[in-house]
């Protein structure tokens, strides 16, 4: 029964994906490019692996970088019958093994987490009379969290005074005091950031044997998601929790690197053949998102590349990827939204719709036209689905009924459960807060439809908790407007991508050959979230100056990428 169980796991993967899926023993490497069925393979191979007897599903640990990333993981291996696999971010893995060895080795609990490091470093700015608004704020936590991801100590980061950018426009020496007095200041505190949690997960493990075999024996096989992206803070706590093993599989894209600005680094991908002799290394190169003309644009960007990884299409044909200029940012965002108006009149719905940018404040001209348009969207990285009153209400009426069940079927009880909260079954022709609410309380009605057959109000509740933990959201029915960088990971029919200027796309701080590099492969990614229908564009003045195209376009434009 187990074969086959396990034969059956196989027979949904191409014939690479099924090579990678029986890499069982000893270390795997998966070079997976973009839309080539990554989380599809590691899963099956997880759960492929537990079929065949080689893992134990309780000693399995899969690791993701995002909590996003493991609510889909988790849910995938859910619904091949391996629900008891540990899915977790790094640092939630962490944090589990600080708080549960603290109090044994300390005698007191873990200290808790920082919300933001926003409000120490400000107070430890104000010290040195320093005023630092929000943008400068975001960029002073980066730089910390880079420091701490690469290993630095601060004596070593401070001879690093010639190489680091200029951060939140303070002279490298002002950078320093400010770092010092917010370590000194969280320590007042008495609390932790999430880099501590790994720093100080690692240095405990280092220092008690005791902790450190009961890890080890805990965990024996492991996957990694998204490998070119691990810090090497991150690498040498996974190192400590592999130990002597070598069952680990890890799979990434080398032409996905996009932040080597948080210290994370695709060394480690690129030398794993060198580090584990002998292991396996599958690439996946079948493109399955992507329409051929979409999958040759994108090849445009990487034709150069060391690291190779040319995708090849398995999708059908379709139209040419389009280049606009527009003479002002505002009239770019009056014909995206006229675009997608035309595309929604045609039947597209919105939630198949994207539009990608570098950064954040480049949202604000399209949604003035969308709104303009009464074209409902969400921002990514905007208000979190399951933070909104009516669905937070929902989830409490959901859970009240699992405690105390009703006997109603399923789908009724939970029917009757958004009905009370204002929804109905067609859709308000009102826009903005009205709509906003009914989309809501429907995506959360059509998760119904992602349960498996017989599920009941209890396991509603509990797959509710879980992405609610997770924060793995569902689809509403709404233009998705995100930057490039929040975007990884996910696929649309339609994309957009705007603001492709010099100073935006590659973004004006990016002066080295390295980071230019790191701003083409950004755009790869961009490039790569379309299915089927893919516009770029540009606007040739923006705040009365004139603008440069980004020297991208002309690469993809001519066919070549030097």
């Amino acid at each position: 029964m187990a074969n086959a169980n396990a034969e059956s796991i196989l027979a949904g993967l191409d014939p690479k994906q099924q090579v990678a899926a029986q890499a069982l023993v000893g270390p795997t490497c998966i070079l997976a490019g973009a839309g080539t069925g990554k989380t599809r393979t590691v899963t099956h191979r997880i759960a492929y692996g537990i079929a065949t007897g080689h893992f134990a599903a309780n000693r399995v640990l899969a690791l993701t970088y995002t909590n996003r990333a493991a609510g889909e993981l988790r849910s995938r291996l859910r619904s091949l019958g391996v629900g008891a696999v540990s899915v977790r971010t790094f640092h939630a893995a962490a944090l589990a093994q600080l708080e549960f060895f603290w109090p044994q080795l300390v005698g007191v609990p873990a200290p808790s987490i920082l919300e933001s490091k926003a409000k120490l470093i400000g107070i430890a700015a104000k010290t040195l009379s320093i005023n630092l608004d929000n943008a400068a704020l975001r960029d002073m936590a980066s730089e910390i969290e880079w420091r701490k991801y690469s290993m630095l100590s601060m004596d070593e980061y401070s001879e690093l005074s010639e190489s680091r950018p200029k951060v939140a426009g303070l002279s490298f020496q002002k950078n320093l005091e400010v770092q010092k007095l917010y370590e000194q200041e969280k320590i007042r505190a008495q609390k932790l950031d999430w880099e501590d949690v790994l720093v100080l997960t690692l240095g405990l493990l280092k220092a008690e044997p005791r902790a450190l075999a009961h890890v080890q024996s805990q965990y024996r096989f492991f996957t990694v998601d998204e490998y070119q992206d691990i810090s090497p803070l991150q690498h040498a706590l996974l190192d400590q929790w592999l130990g002597q093993h070598a069952e680990l599989c890890v799979v990434g894209d080398p032409n996905q690197t996009i932040y080597s600005f948080t210290g994370a680094s695709s060394e480690f991908l690129r030398n794993f053949a060198d580090r584990f002799p002998g292991a396996s290394v599958v690439d996946l190169t079948t493109n399955y998102r992507s329409t051929k003309q979409i999958v040759a644009f994108a090849n445009r960007l990487t034709s150069d590349s060391a690291l190779g990884g040319e995708l090849e299409a398995a999708g059908p044909a379709g139209t040419a990827p389009q280049v606009a200029s527009f003479e002002s940012a505002q009239a770019e965002a009056r014909a995206v939204a006229l675009a997608i108006a035309e595309a929604i009149q045609s039947g597209l719905p919105r939630s198949d719709i994207a539009v990608l940018y570098r950064i954040n404040n480049q949202s604000e001209l399209l949604e003035r036209a969308l709104d303009a348009l009464d074209i409902s969207y969400q921002l990514r990285g905007g208000e979190r689905f399951f933070a909104r009153p009516e669905i937070k209400s929902a989830v409490q009426l959901i859970r009240a009924e699992s405690l105390s069940p009703s006997g109603k079927p399923l789908h009724q009880a939970v029917s009757d459960i958004v009905r009370s909260l204002g929804w109905q079954a067609n859709k308000p022709t009102e826009v903005g807060v009205v709509a906003s609410k009914w989309e809501a309380l429907n995506a959360l009605l059509l998760m119904l439809d992602e349960l498996p057959e017989g599920a009941g109000i209890n396991d509603f509740a509990l797959e509710l908790a879980d992405r609610a933990h997770s924060q793995h959201e569902p689809t509403t029915e709404a233009v998705t407007l995100s930057t490039i960088h929040a975007a990884k990971g996910l696929e649309w029919p339609m994309v957009f991508i705007v603001g492709l200027n010099e100073g935006y796309l590659p973004i004006t701080y990016a002066k080295t050959p390295a980071a230019i590099q790191e701003e083409k492969r950004l755009l790869y990614v961009g490039i790569t979230r379309a299915m089927r229908e893919l516009r770029l564009s540009f606007a040739t003045f923006d705040s009365s100056r004139e603008r440069t195209p980004s020297r991208f376009l002309a690469l993809l434009q001519s066919g070549s990428a030097k």
